[in-house]
């Protein structure tokens, strides 16, 4: 098993519970903007980066 690909799947299950949160937040109109867009980008950077992870890494036998 793949170190990287574990590791790859746990920064997108991440950023995936940090954009559902930030999506929960936006649409219950919450007041705390900046934590928000803190906690979307983050998120964005989680999920694309565990993306690019699980997609760039061979799978060795």
């Amino acid at each position: 098993m793949n170190i990287k690909r574990i590791f790859g799947a746990v920064l997108t299950i991440l950023g995936i519970i940090g954009l559902i949160y930030t999506g929960s937040q936006l649409i219950n109109k919450s007041e705390g903007y900046t934590t928000l867009i803190v906690v979307g980008v983050i998120g964005l950077i989680f999920f694309f980066s565990g993306i690019g992870l699980v997609k760039n890494t061979k799978d060795e036998a």
